[in-house]
């Protein structure tokens, strides 16, 4: 059992965008686990071999408890029952309070596939009669408290956003974990919309522009399927 779950359709996607939240609630006491959907074959740079060791250096950086992959087809996630089957399996295993995921609206299409099929999941995972085995032994409905979508390459308007403004730092070196898909000038690599140094930069300029929104100097910015509840009006800011 974990606190947070949070899923990326491809490796580096929960670094990208929620990994300075991450962070920040494990300092605070959270559990947390990642689960990538794809291997990220279908990327122009690196391989499936590298991705996952920069994978594992990036989840020790993090701090998070466990990291899992469920190898959906890249550039093929689907809203099919074996998707979805998949998915409810990872959070009746975790039965996570939590889960973050992709992006509802983003440049990628697998981001908004994505998006929708951990949602979807979500709702189907407390359902009693869906059934899902594990080494054979039927699993226990669960449905997470909240979900949480991060924001990705397009902007959207935040419905909350995360002060990491000491995390900041930290975030950044988990997504360079990830050499062979981000700027490396010693690379031989293709060059792609997201190896060079400005996309680099525009993470910290986002994460700027989303801090400036709460009066911090960093953060990172997430929308809601159901409205946030508080029962004390001093605790927000």
């Amino acid at each position: 059992m974990v606190d947070i779950l949070a899923f990326g359709a491809h490796p580096d996607d929960v670094e990208l965008s929620a990994g300075g939240t991450l962070i920040k609630q494990i300092k605070n006491g959270s559990t947390v686990g990642i689960v990538d959907l794809t291997m990220g074959e279908m990327g122009t740079r690196g391989t499936t071999e590298i991705r996952a060791t920069e994978a594992a250096n990036a989840m020790k950086i993090i701090g998070a408890n466990f990291r899992e992959n469920l190898e959906m087809p890249d550039s093929f996630i689907d809203l099919s029952k074996k998707s979805i089957e998949k998915v409810v399996q990872a959070i009746r295993t975790h039965k996570p309070k939590i889960v973050l995921c992709n992006a509802i609206k983003d440049r990628h299409p697998e981001h908004r596939i994505a998006s929708k099929l951990v949602s979807k999941a979500c709702f189907i995972s407390g359902l009693t009669k869906f059934e899902t085995f594990i080494d054979g032994k039927k699993q226990d409905s669960h449905r997470p408290k909240n979900i949480y979508h991060y924001i990705q390459d397009q902007w959207i308007n935040p419905d909350f956003v995360m002060d990491i403004s000491d995390e900041i730092d930290q975030k950044i070196k988990a997504i360079k974990a990830f050499e062979s898909q981000f700027y490396n000038p010693e690379s031989s690599e293709p060059n792609t919309p997201i190896s060079s140094k400005d996309f680099l930069d525009s993470i910290m300029s986002k994460a700027n522009l989303m801090g400036r929104t709460i009066d911090k100097s960093f953060g990172e910015g997430f929308t809601v399927e159901r409205p946030i509840g508080t029962s004390d009006l001093m605790n927000l800011f």
